[in-house]
This record gives C-alpha cells, sequence and structure tokens, in this order.
C-alpha cells in the first residue's frame, strides 16, 4: 500500500486500505494487479486519468507522423514542369514525408517504360541528398512507382542552406535600405 503522497504504508488489508482511502477522501486504485501481493495507491482517481490523458495528447502533438504524399508525372513531362513538382516534393520532405513519384502511362506510351525509368532516375538525381529511395521503382499497372523518404542529414544541410541565403537577402535588403537613406540627406 502506497499512501496519497508516495510513502509506503506496508501490507494491509482490503478493507483496511478502503478505509484508509475514505478517511483521507480519496480513491484506493490498484497500481499493479499482477505483482505479489499486488500494490495500491490512495490518490485522486478522476485526477490521475485526466493527468494521464493529458501526457497522451500531449506527445501526440510533439510526434509527426510521416504520411505518404504524391506527386504524379509523364514520362514526357517537361524539365520546367518536373521542378515545379520537385519543388512540391522538397516540401514535403522538409515537413518529414513520404514522397510517393508515380509516372502515369497512357496508350501506347506503355511501350517506352524505359523512358519512365530514366525520369524517376532523374527525380533522385535532383532530389539528391535530400532523401533515400525506401522501394525502388516498380511497374503496378500502368503506373511506374518509387518511394522516397526524408534523408536526416541532407534535409538538415538544405535548411542550412536556406536559413544562409535568407540571412544573406536580409543583411542586402538593410545594406540598400541604408544606401537610400544616405542619398535623400
Amino acid at each position: 500500500m502506497i499512501g496519497a503522497d508516495g510513502e509506503q504504508l506496508g501490507v494491509m488489508t482490503p478493507e483496511q486500505g478502503i478505509s484508509q482511502a475514505q478517511e483521507a477522501g480519496l480513491d484506493l486504485v490498484e497500481v499493479a494487479p499482477n505483482s505479489r501481493p499486488p500494490v495500491c495507491r490512495i490518490m485522486d482517481y478522476g485526477r490521475y486519468k485526466y493527468e494521464q490523458k493529458k501526457k497522451r495528447s500531449g506527445a501526440q502533438k510533439k510526434g509527426h507522423t510521416a504520411t505518404l504524399k504524391e506527386v504524379k508525372l509523364r514520362p514526357g513531362t517537361d524539365m520546367h514542369d518536373l521542378e515545379f513538382k520537385l519543388n512540391n516534393a522538397r516540401r514535403f520532405l522538409m515537413d518529414g514525408d513520404k514522397v510517393k513519384v508515380t509516372v502515369m502511362f497512357r496508350g501506347r506510351e506503355m511501350v517506352h517504360r524505359n523512358r519512365g525509368m530514366d525520369q524517376l532516375r532523374n527525380v533522385r538525381d535532383l532530389l539528391g541528398s535530400m532523401a533515400k529511395v525506401e522501394n525502388p521503382p516498380r511497374m503496378e499497372g500502368r503506373f511506374l512507382s518509387m518511394i522516397m523518404v526524408p534523408d536526416r542529414e541532407g534535409i538538415a544541410e538544405a535548411k542550412r542552406k536556406i536559413a544562409a541565403e535568407s540571412a544573406a537577402e536580409e543583411a542586402a535588403e538593410v545594406e540598400a535600405s541604408s544606401a537610400e537613406a544616405g542619398e535623400g540627406d
């Protein structure tokens, strides 16, 4: 038996424990039922359940579950369109999500599967160190797809690069505004 303050009260019968809990105006809760003898504690059960719920919800808020985002391409997707779609893929990877890159074939395009493989190789090369291939390219009906996961070191390096670029831009803006202020004098 453990008291409300956490002190050991010793081994006692359930009736004695219940009477002590009622005297304190609290509940008798079985904490470790599988131990010999079972361990009970005197506590406010409603408050205990509330705190457990808060701990669970706090853990859920902190943890980001990786969701699967998809970027769809065609075998003839132009470089500009590919860059636009890869910017979305980079954003997804930076957020910690997995990215499924899919090349869709229509009609006679199925004959040229090698163009789809080239497209996926190009995507892998353009994403570079930001992502690792989790599932290599494979055909699923008329779709050729691969799944990429974020690479921690690559993402950290990309974030540092973005931060350095934004700091340089801010410094240039401050310098330009101070030069303008000097002209007005």
